[in-house]
């Protein structure tokens, strides 16, 4: 074979190599951003679910103080107070998980 020919085909080997390098360069990119897509979503669901929480923490209170208070008054009082104990409790909570 001539030196030309071995050159060309080492060239070519070359580029087919750059191609894959590029490739892989690209494919990693695509894993990064899915990975980072992935964390973004998990920190979503765990929002959602503490929202979820605090309306179900919401209307168990309203229930509570719908069979404990009699008056407007003292029912909305009531409800503020069993909310601050919430707070409180879940900053407890979240101190412990720490």
């Amino acid at each position: 074979m001539k030196a030309s020919s071995y050159l060309h085909q080492i060239q070519n080997i070359e580029a087919k190599v750059h191609a894959l390098v590029e490739q892989y360069q690209a494919g990693q990119d695509r894993l990064q951003a899915a990975h980072q897509e992935i964390a973004r979503l998990q920190q979503v669901i765990q929002e959602k679910e503490t929202e979820i929480k605090n309306f179900q923490n919401q209307d168990n209170i309203s229930k509570i103080v719908q069979t404990i208070a009699v008056d407007t008054a003292s029912s909305t009082e009531l409800k503020l107070k069993i909310n601050e104990y919430l707070r409180e409790i879940d900053k407890c909570i979240a101190y412990l998980r720490e």
